[in-house]
């Protein structure tokens, strides 16, 4: 029997508040919406659940608040087949939140961190054991830079493989970027990410630039490789990116080359976008070994 692979997924939980509308509003504009819903969501989660339903042995590390809200990501990360042993309710702090609004086929969204920021460096170091025995941890940034650079050092203390997701975007030390194994900007991320030639230089090998409808970028023995996007019917890209990284994981940790697993999760990433919600247009490995046969 093969043995699962082991992802962990250290990062956000968020409760996505979705409003879909045909214009978005200008300064000071009202608007009437068509539809509203609530979706589970925060980058980590998404990443934990599409790794989760692509066949891998998923643990979440993150904090929720001791509300609704955070009861309720909680159940629907263990429903999706994720280990939610280390995903630990705070009283003093509500849970995050994302406010997104859909419009022509993409997305603006707005995050209020609320208990991801008690992600705190203590608290990561509380999970040393489950992040040293993984195969592949993945990061973003919606929890305290801080956190994010100690998960680094453990994984890296212990030979375990890291993607990060460079999400939201701002500056980042270059001592975190070298120690990480792949980074997954998207087109704009990456202008943020990426000060001068040297540093694009240095960094290249690891850099895989999301590209939306232009498919994906990345180097594979110092040749720029594009790989298509696939065309699907879009409704919804919120977790396109999310869909993207949690496939990657799990393609590098089953063995597969960097341009099969960007290929596999391209394939991910767009069966997510034909379905409504983050979490919820997440692909099964069925579905995504059908899509890929045609």
């Amino acid at each position: 029997m093969i043995e699962q692979p082991k992802i962990t997924v250290v990062g956000s939980l968020n409760m996505d508040l979705v409003t879909i509308t045909d214009q978005l509003p200008e300064r000071g504009e009202t608007l009437i919406g068509q539809h509203f819903q609530m979706n589970p969501g925060g980058k980590g989660a998404n990443q934990a659940v599409a790794a989760a339903r692509l066949g891998a042995c998923t643990t979440m590390i993150g904090c929720v608040g001791n509300d609704t809200f955070g009861k309720q990501l909680i159940e629907n990360l263990a429903e999706n087949g994720v280990n939610v042993d280390n995903v630990e309710p705070v009283t003093h702090s509500i849970t995050g939140t994302a406010t997104i609004l859909v419009s022509e086929e993409d997305n603006r969204i707005i995050v209020t961190p609320g208990a991801n920021n008690e992600v705190t460096v203590d608290f990561i170091e509380s999970k040393r054991d489950i992040i040293a025995n993984s195969d592949v941890v993945v990061l973003q940034l919606e929890i305290p830079l801080e956190s994010v650079i100690r998960a680094v050092e453990i994984a890296k203390e212990n030979d375990v493989k890291v993607i990060l997701n460079p999400a939201p975007i701002f500056e980042l030390p270059h001592s975190l970027l070298k120690q990480v194994d792949y980074i997954t900007p998207n087109e704009h991320e990456k202008k943020v990410l990426i000060q001068n030639e040297q540093q694009e230089q240095e960094l290249q090998e690891k850099l895989i630039v999301t590209l939306g409808e232009h498919g994906v970028a990345f180097y594979e023995d110092g040749q720029l490789v594009n790989i298509p996007a696939n065309k699907v019917q879009v409704v919804d890209t919120t977790g396109a990116g999310d869909s993207f990284n949690g496939a990657l994981a799990v393609a590098l940790s089953e063995g597969k080359s960097l341009r099969e697993a960007c290929i596999y999760s391209s394939a991910v990433a767009a069966l997510s976008i034909t379905k409504l919600g983050a979490q919820t247009g997440m692909p099964t490995v069925e579905e995504v070994n059908e899509f890929l046969k045609k």
